[in-house]
This record gives C-alpha cells, sequence and structure tokens, in this order.
C-alpha cells in the first residue's frame, strides 16, 4: 500500500496542492490537518484508487468543489454541484464591503441578485441574524442549493425567491442590494478553459462586453432601495472604468471602485439618490 505522503507527491504533479490534499481529506473523510501529521500512513487500495480517479478527473479542469460537493466561503462550508458558481474567495470582499455599508443599520433589508449557492446571502445573514435577507435567483435548481445550505447552516432570516434580477423584488425596498453577476465577455477563451466549462454559462458570462446584466441591475435597482440605499456589484478586475460609467450614467451617487486584496479592481458600489 502507498503512503499518504507518496500519494499526495504523485497527486502534486498534476494538481494544484491544496487541491491534491482537500481531495484526498475527502476521500479519506478526514480534515486536511489530518494529513500532514499522518504522511507515512498507509492507505487502502481501494480508497488510493478512488483518489486517483479524482485527481484524474481535476487534472482535466473539473472543478475541485464539484468533486468533493463542498467549498468554504466566509465561515462556511457550502454544498456545491453543478447548478452553481463555486465561490470564489475575491467575493468575500463584496460580503465585507455589504457588512460596512449596513453596520449602523438596525435590522437591515438586503437583497441579494444571482444568489447561485446562497454565499453572499448566507454570510450576509449569519452576520446579521437581525437583518432579513432575500436571495433571487432565475435557476430553480441553483435555489435548491442555495435553500439546503440555508437548512444545513440553521440559518433562518432568509428568503428565497424565483426570478430574474430585479423582477422578484416586486414592491419591496432594501437597505442593500448586492450582486456577483455574470461579467465575462461572450467568447472570450477563458470559458472554454481550466474549470469554467463545468460551470454553469449563464453565471459566467453577459453579452459582448460582460457587462449586460450590470447594465440591468444597474436599471432596475435604485427603485427598489431606500433613498441613500446602496448597490454593490462583483466585476472583473479590467471593468471598474466601465461599471463606473454604467452607475453615472443612470443616476447613482457616490459611485466608486474597491480593490481585492491584490489590488485589482473587484467591486464597484453606489448609492440610490
Amino acid at each position: 500500500m502507498r503512503s499518504v505522503d507518496a500519494l499526495l507527491r504523485a497527486a502534486r504533479t498534476r494538481v494544484d496542492a491544496v487541491d491534491a490534499d482537500l481531495l484526498l481529506a475527502h476521500v479519506l473523510g478526514v480534515a486536511r490537518a489530518w494529513l500532514f501529521a499522518h504522511r507515512d500512513d498507509p492507505v487502502d487500495a481501494g480508497d488510493a484508487a478512488r483518489y486517483e480517479a479524482l485527481v484524474l478527473r481535476a487534472a482535466r479542469g473539473e472543478p475541485v468543489a464539484h468533486l468533493t460537493g463542498t467549498r468554504g466561503f466566509w465561515s462556511m462550508d457550502l454544498a456545491v454541484t453543478p447548478a452553481v458558481l463555486v465561490p470564489r474567495p475575491e467575493t468575500e470582499r463584496l460580503v465585507e464591503w455589504a457588512l460596512e455599508a449596513v453596520r449602523e443599520v438596525r435590522a437591515p433589508r438586503i437583497a441579494d441578485l444571482g444568489t447561485g449557492s446562497g454565499a453572499i446571502a448566507l454570510a450576509l445573514a449569519r452576520e446579521r441574524p437581525d437583518a432579513r435577507v432575500v436571495a433571487i435567483d432565475a435557476s430553480a435548481a441553483a435555489l435548491e442549493v442555495a435553500r439546503a445550505n440555508a437548512a444545513r447552516l440553521a440559518i433562518g432570516n432568509i428568503e428565497f425567491r424565483l426570478g430574474h434580477w430585479c423582477a422578484p423584488l416586486a414592491a419591496d425596498c432594501f437597505d442593500l442590494v448586492a450582486a456577483n453577476p455574470p461579467y465575462i465577455r461572450e467568447g472570450d477563451p477563458h470559458l472554454s478553459a481550466g474549470a469554467l466549462p463545468f460551470e454553469p454559462r449563464m453565471a459566467l458570462a453577459s453579452g459582448a462586453d460582460g457587462l449586460d446584466a450590470i447594465r440591468e441591475i444597474a436599471s432596475c435597482a435604485a427603485a427598489h432601495l431606500v433613498d441613500g440605499g446602496w448597490l454593490g456589484l462583483e466585476h472583473g478586475f479590467d471593468q471598474g472604468v466601465e461599471v463606473r460609467a454604467i452607475l453615472e450614467t443612470r443616476g447613482w451617487l457616490d459611485v466608486q471602485t474597491r480593490a481585492d486584496l491584490e489590488d485589482r479592481d473587484r467591486i464597484t458600489i453606489a448609492r440610490a439618490g
């Protein structure tokens, strides 16, 4: 039988080291830290074969989150399926800003457009148990994933609605609207590379310049915000100038772009007049 260390060293020649660790921890049903304390332990041949099969799929581009069924986001482990976008660490920047924006608001009303796995909405609902959070998605399959995550995490101050961007908000009014919409350009070669072909296209691409969804949200969200309420949008690192222009031409106030931890434009925020 091969050891934990031997399996990891072989896998790391084909996939990222962290991914290799996560996959073996998943197969063995242990925490990742366990691997480091048991490097010389033998691994059962059946487990080793299952691990090799997962490493092969990961090397072909399949997201590790799909292979393990989970992805860590904020302080949560979220269930993930091919029906939803795999939560990215950079999206936590949007959560940080949103918490800052409603820090002084009692019982804030928050909407998350395009919730997917529920990552943003659930993080906000968990951090602000006094908040009323509404999570929207146009995909019924995605909403089922988000609902299941909410139930498993016992987060009850959240409501899920099916529909396209602002439409399910009806006549409701919020203190904050957040969205991580699709923002990749149709035809961008990245859509055919790496893990992206395994993720839902509707959550990735949006028009010739990638900004169609952002234009639509910028046009509809103000009608669902209180005076002075905030809109926060995640976007590509090279889209800050364009997103600010979209918001400014639609009458949004205090438009500003904030960077992620790698100092790249990541979210643009604006206030309703």
